[in-house]
């Protein structure tokens, strides 16, 4: 995934089923300019990490 559809996805009102290293997530924050995302997953809100864009995928 690019910077630029994570980013229309957190800013979604629809949820989008996206996977990070085959688990579920949420994307918080997005940040563009270092290709770098904010999520948690959805089962575990309070487990936040900062991942590259590239290694989430949307499904």
């Amino acid at each position: 995934m690019d910077a630029h559809r994570a980013q229309e996805i957190s800013e979604s009102a629809n949820m989008s089923t996206v996977t990070y290293n085959g688990k579920n997530v949420y994307i918080e924050h997005v940040d563009q300019q270092n290709g770098t995302a904010t999520i948690h997953p959805l089962d575990d809100p309070n487990n936040k990490q900062s991942v590259s864009v590239s290694s989430l995928e949307e499904e």
